[in-house]
């Protein structure tokens, strides 16, 4: 294996094969110490948090895969803590998108002014650049177009993505009595055919959930999904 890239939270290795190996570390995101997951920052680490965004990640991206939803997963190997994916080309440097459906975090930062901490929201998707230098900042249609990002057939694919993949987490986590406020996804070109699939992880790291008003902890809600 040879080390690729070295992530926040998890390290990349190309394998002979073609493929790619994921290899999930004990680090979270945030600042003082605070978990967030719409930090750029590594905030703190947590002892098998890595092993815990595994299990969801390989819970979840089943879920999706078995409702015919593209993906670059191929496996997974919990005890090891990697994760084997096929090969993606991001859009431009990196895109993520976010989905909420509660006013909380930036979203509240930002539109504070009307918006009501917690107040629902209808599955609202945002896109952010992938750039800690300018703290992730978001970007519209139009612009990810005119920079030549995506385009914008690309966008309306990368939203209704969105939508499905959220609403199939969402759906799963209500079935233990849980609520998913936001989650934070990320896509790349896949295959020959470069179509746009969900890639990298969907663990407890990536979204902010809560049972009875109370935050869930990543390696909670793993322990209450898995």
């Amino acid at each position: 294996m040879k080390l690729v890239y070295k992530g926040k939270t998890k390290d990349v290795y190309a394998l002979e094969d073609g493929n790619y190996l994921l290899k999930f570390k004990d680090d979270v995101t945030g600042a003082d110490g605070v978990f967030d997951p719409g930090a750029n920052t590594v905030g703190l680490t947590i002892e098998g948090v890595g092993k815990s965004g595994l299990k969801l990640t390989k819970f979840f991206f089943e879920k999706i895969r078995d409702k015919g939803i593209p993906t670059h997963y191929v496996d997974c190997d919990i005890e090891a803590t990697t994760m084997t994916v096929k090969p993606a080309t991001m859009f431009g440097n990196g895109l993520e998108v976010i989905c909420r459906y509660r006013a909380v975090g930036s979203f509240m930062r930002r539109y504070g002014m009307y918006a009501k901490e917690g107040q629902p929201l209808d599955a609202f998707v945002e896109v952010t650049l992938k750039d800690d230098e300018r703290q992730d900042p978001p970007i519209n249609e139009d612009a990810l177009h005119m920079l030549g990002i995506l385009t914008r057939e690309e966008y309306a694919v990368l939203k209704d993505l969105t939508v499905k993949i959220s609403n199939i987490i969402k759906d799963e986590l209500a079935k233990k009595g849980i609520e998913l406020y936001d989650i934070k996804l990320e896509f790349g070109r896949v295959g020959e055919d470069n179509h746009i699939a969900l890639i990298d992880e969907i663990s407890g790291g990536n979204m902010r959930a809560y049972k009875d008003g109370k935050y869930i902890e990543p390696i909670m809600l793993e322990k209450l999904m898995v």
